[in-house]
């Protein structure tokens, strides 16, 4: 215990050396199995979180590798009857779908024959009444409850001897203690009779118990799997095999053999293996898989392909520059495994009432009995074993687990499917919050491809001044700096020994042969006190006119040349503001832009709240003062100017063609860049957070009214008790409505 507290009072130097996993956890029967090997993983020297989701049995697991490993997870866990698997992540999956498989095949064998059964031993115990019926009814009982029903024997045990309870405690204490008071009764019935009371048994009772709960564990089983189906598409996108030229010769090898730099050959119809920019031949590749959109790609040299996508009608050739799990499609399916196995902030409250539910409810089930001995009457001990096992048996814990988890993995399947890929629960869950949206405007409202619309040079110029312009822009990672350096590629050179430093926001500082130069917009120009010729002043007005964007080129005397650029807005930003807007959320562009280039953009876009010249923490800033008018702000965009914004922001929303930092940061990334998917993952996120509120109500309301009922609350008034049969239905049903609930989420059109 010492040892845990010295690591938690050292977080800051730990995190630097701790290591974030998902790791498969086995033999979870409900919510409580869940929270229980989460408590155990979390109590580990070593492990700073856990957290266990009981609807996809995932384990979202960040510990310290030099003090713990997986291992000695795997052996704490083992020690309380649950299993952690370890593989790497391509063989994780195949084994535990194997894995999955088999259990499911074994939980259907065992149903069916707990079903065949139950069904005959039902009959003979309601309709027939002879000597023989008790003795083929425990005949019946004993294989139903000891052979097919073993598992919540066996792990009702184990959580015995780890002091811990759950779902499998509460069955087993009902139908063991129905099975042993009827032996008993069948054996000594003089017990009850010599006191004027009839020897029942209940062996059909526990039987048809077991039959009802295994039969709803394998629909519930069913049910989740298909809250799954996301990953298991996806999973599916990945090719096995892949045709690279070796020596000049095509050769097929295994996709995990790819390298860097392979040159791949993908023909007509055939799946794209990995990442890679086309350096041959042409084609249209079909996306949609990826980005959500059925319209297909050109792709010609220099082009961008994807893993997963499927080339169409031609052929072509790229070079890879992304394999293994650094492809894109890699990164979607790490993305969704790890949204789906994280914790939506309601969840933490369910877990609470979880962690103590099934404690609480033998409790009740005890009290229940006690009541019914002291003022039952002469049927009070046999009334109050009836009502003490119909509570254990109502009580359902896995209803009210699988209440979120079950929703928040279809909703974020159903995202990715869309091609919104959602990075964690709490974004889904807080997206339905937003009343205002903060915009950038370059690669988010439009393409994000600008073009040089006028480039003027004073008249004393020299070739040096072009060469040198070229060069430092040759050289930037700006967004701007591809779109001069296409412009000037065939009038200037590269020069040799060129530094250059980037000025976040504002433009960039280049040194050649002692002399400095300055490349950016009007304020950075100003700011050096550099002379602007009065013809380049002239043209600066023309072009922020036009909503232009303006460069200017300079030395530290004066401005030689003034860039005017073009940046075309995407043909589905205005619709996907007006439908934000029509949602009722207030729409901000902030951009770096000028102030006559911003205001531009944001009337054609019917925008009021704009501003330009807007550095990257300067939109951070306006980005908290929003906030602090007590606004939900997201925020998109996709450059890493954009960060700082995006980490502020309640929900930060990356566009998927920007930068790696933008889309780390950000709680969902829109993988087409299309605006229009914004107000889909709000719709998204709305639908998903009711379904969530209709599963925990009825979760609740189900064990509202079943718990007091099953312990005999109508009987004074009615005369009414409920059979422990129909209790187990009851709660076999429950766990298999809340899942199926979650999945007419994947029905649900977020694309109105």
């Amino acid at each position: 215990m010492t040892y845990k507290l010295s690591i938690q009072e050292n977080k800051s130097s730990e995190k630097t050396h701790s290591k974030k996993s998902v790791f498969p956890i086995l033999n979870l029967s409900c919510t409580a199995c869940a929270m229980s090997a989460q408590n155990v993983l979390h109590s580990l020297p070593g492990v700073l979180s856990a957290s266990v989701n009981f609807a996809n049995s995932q384990g979202n697991i960040e510990y310290i590798p030099e003090i713990i490993s997986p291992k000695e997870m795997k052996f704490a866990l083992q020690k309380m009857g649950y299993d952690m698997l370890l593989e790497e992540k391509g063989e994780v999956f195949q084994n535990l779908e194997e894995i999955r498989k088999k259990e499911y095949e074994t939980l259907q064998r065992q149903t069916i024959w707990a079903v065949s059964l139950a069904l005959p031993l039902f009959i003979i115990c309601t309709f027939f009444h002879q000597h023989w019926t008790n003795i083929v009814a425990w005949i019946l009982s004993t294989p139903i409850l000891f052979l097919f029903g073993q598992r919540f024997f066996v792990s009702a045990w184990k959580q015995a001897k780890n002091r811990s309870a759950n779902m499998d405690t509460l069955v087993a204490l009902s139908t063991g203690i129905a099975y042993v008071f009827s032996i008993f009764n069948m054996l000594y019935p003089k017990f009850w009779e010599s006191r004027g009371l009839e020897a029942y048994v209940y062996f059909e009772a526990a039987g048809v118990i077991i039959a009802f709960i295994l039969l709803g564990k394998l629909l519930e089983s069913r049910a989740k799997g298909s809250t799954s189906k996301a990953i298991k598409k996806l999973m599916g996108l990945q090719s096995s095999s892949v045709v690279v030229f070796r020596n000049d010769k095509p050769t097929q090898i295994p996709i995990s053999e790819v390298i860097i730099d392979d040159e791949v050959l993908v023909k007509p119809g055939e799946r794209i293996a990995v990442d890679g920019e086309v350096t041959e031949g042409a084609s249209f590749v079909d996306e949609s898989m990826i980005s959500g959109e059925p319209i297909h790609v050109e792709k010609t040299a220099g082009e961008k392909v994807f893993a997963g996508t499927i080339n169409q009608k031609g052929s072509f050739q790229f070079r890879a520059t992304k394999v293994g799990k650094d492809t894109l499609l890699a990164h979607i399916i790490k993305t969704v495994e790890d949204a789906q196995a994280s914790r939506a902030p309601v969840q933490q409250s369910v877990d609470k009432i979880a962690s103590i539910f099934v404690p609480i409810v033998i409790g009740v089930a005890i009290l229940t009995f006690v009541v019914w001995l002291i003022f039952g009457g002469e049927n009070g001990f046999v009334y109050g074993l009836l009502t003490m096992i119909t509570v254990l048996v109502i009580a359902c814990p896995c209803a009210l687990g699988l209440a979120t988890p079950t929703a928040i993995m279809v909703g974020i399947g159903k995202g990715a499917e869309e091609g919104i890929l959602i990075k964690d629960a709490e974004g889904l869950e807080l997206a339905k919050d937003i009343d205002t949206i903060v915009l950038d405007k370059t690669g988010t409202i439009t393409e994000g491809k600008p073009q040089v619309a006028q480039l003027y040079w004073i008249s004393d110029t020299s070739p040096l001044h072009h060469d040198v312009l070229y060069s430092m822009e040759y050289r930037s990672e700006h967004p701007l700096a591809e779109a001069i350096t296409s412009k000037l590629h065939s009038s200037a050179k590269l020069l040799d020994k060129v530094t250059i430093e980037q000025v976040s926001g504002q433009g960039i500082e280049g040194i050649y042969n002692g002399n400095r130069y300055f490349v950016g917009n009007e304020s950075f120009i100003f700011s050096k006190n550099i002379d602007i010729p009065l013809d380049i002043q002239d043209e600066i007005a023309d072009q922020l006119d036009k909503a232009h964007t303006v460069a200017i080129f300079a030395d530290e005397n004066r401005a030689y040349a003034l860039i005017g650029i073009t940046d075309k807005m995407k043909p589905t930003s205005k619709e996907a503001i007006s439908k934000l807007q029509k949602m009722g959320i207030d729409v901000a562009i902030y951009t770096g832009d000028n102030e006559k280039v911003a205001a531009a953009i944001a009337r054609e876009l019917h925008v009021s709240e704009v501003k330009g010249n807007i550095l990257p923490e300067g939109k951070a800033a306006l980005v908290k003062a929003l906030q602090e008018q007590g606004r939900k702000v997201a925020m998109a965009g996709d450059g890493i100017n954009d960060s700082a914004a995006l980490a502020q922001a309640d929900v930060s929303i990356a566009m998927g063609k920007g930068s790696d930092i933008a889309m780390d940061v950000a709680k969902m990334t829109i993988i087409s860049s299309d605006l229009n998917k914004i107000p889909q993952a709000i719709r998204l996120s709305r639908e998903t957070v009711k379904t969530i509120r209709q599963n925990l109500f009825w979760a609740f309301i189900y064990n509202v009214i079943g718990i007091p009922i099953a312990a005999g609350l109508l009987y004074p008034f009615t005369g009414f008790l409920l059979n422990p049969m129909i209790a187990g239905a009851a709660m076999a049903l429950s766990s298999v409505s809340v899942v199926a609930n979650s999945l007419r989420l994947k029905q649900k059109k977020i694309t109105k």
